[in-house]
C-alpha cells in the first residue's frame, strides 16, 4: 500500500537536517530538462507564469539557476524535511524514529511538478512548479502531458510487490491529477476530513491538509498496510463515520468549536 500526498509551497532549508540518511531523487532527468526550460525565462515571465510577487520570482529564478544534477547535503535536503506547509507539520516528521523513516521510504510518496515523485529521503534542492502549472514543453501545454503515464507507471512498480494494491490518496486533486488513474494497476481510497461548524460538516482545507499528515503520521507509526486499518485514525479528534464513508471514499470527522 502507498501513501500519495502534496508537496508545500513553504520550504525550510534553515534547520539542519541532522544526522538522517538520504537517498537520491529518482527523475533527475526529467528534471533537468524541466530546469532548462525555466532557467531562460525572466523573472517577469515566471511571475506571469505562475501568479508570484516579484519577491517571490525573483527568489525561484535564483534556485533555478542554482540548480545542480546532482544531489548532496550540501545543497540538497530530505524532502521530508524540507517542506513546511499544513500536511508537514501534522507529519511532523523531524520527530520520527529512524524506523519509521525507513518504512515511510518505502510507503509514502510525495507528488511533484519538478521531481515527479520523491521518496521522504530523497533529497530535494529548493524549488517552486506547482504541478498545475502551464509551462509548454516537449510533451505539450503543461506538466499533466510532461509527466504522462511516468507516475503511474512508477506507482505500478512500487506496487507490484502486493498481493492487492492499495494507493491511498491524501493529495489535493491537482496533484493526483498528474497520476494516470486509467494505467494504475491498483484500488484507490480516498481519505476525506470534515469538521462540523455551523450546524453542518465541511471540509476547512487547512485543516483537512493538516489531517493528511496526521494521517500518513498514523500509518508510519503504527505500520498500516490495509484501508481497513485506517478506520481506527482518531487523532486530535478525529472518527471514522461508517454511515458516509464508503469502500474507495473513507471520511473522517470531528466536532470544533464554533
Amino acid at each position: 500500500m502507498l501513501f500519495l500526498i502534496s508537496p508545500a509551497k513553504s520550504l525550510d532549508y534553515e534547520t539542519p537536517a541532522g544526522d538522517v540518511p538520504h537517498s537520491a531523487p529518482l527523475f533527475v532527468k526529467q528534471s533537468t530538462e524541466l530546469i532548462k526550460l525555466l532557467k531562460v525565462k525572466s523573472p517577469q515571465e515566471i511571475a506571469g507564469l505562475m501568479h508570484l510577487s516579484d519577491a517571490l520570482a525573483s527568489l525561484n529564478v535564483g534556485r533555478y539557476q542554482a540548480w545542480r544534477a546532482k544531489f548532496n547535503p550540501q545543497n540538497a535536503k530530505q524532502a521530508v524535511l524540507a517542506f513546511n506547509g499544513d500536511v508537514y507539520g501534522g507529519l511532523d516528521a523531524k520527530t520520527l524514529k529512524p524506523k519509521d523513516l525507513d518504512w515511510a521510504q518505502d510507503h509514502v510518496c510525495i507528488l511533484s511538478g519538478l521531481y515527479g515523485v520523491l521518496r521522504p529521503l530523497d533529497l530535494m534542492q529548493p524549488y517552486r512548479l506547482e504541478m498545475g502549472t502551464a509551462l509548454a514543453n516537449a510533451e505539450g501545454s503543461n506538466l499533466y502531458k510532461f509527466w504522462g503515464s511516468t507516475l503511474s507507471q512508477h506507482l505500478n512498480q512500487r506496487l507490484a510487490v502486493d498481493v492487492s494494491p492499495v494507493v491511498i490518496n491524501l493529495a489535493s486533486q491537482e496533484y493526483f491529477k498528474a497520476v494516470d488513474q486509467k494505467a494504475l494497476k491498483a484500488r484507490v481510497v480516498e481519505c476525506v476530513f470534515q469538521e462540523f461548524k455551523n450546524g453542518q460538516y465541511k471540509i476547512i482545507s487547512f485543516m483537512a491538509k493538516r489531517a493528511r499528515g496526521l494521517m500518513v503520521r498514523y500509518a508510519v507509526e503504527y505500520r498500516i498496510v490495509t484501508p481497513q486499518k485506517l478506520q481506527g485514525f482518531n487523532i486530535e479528534g478525529y472518527a471514522f463515520d461508517a454511515e458516509v464513508s464508503s469502500p474507495e471514499r473513507m471520511v473522517f470527522r470531528r466536532k470544533i468549536a464554533a
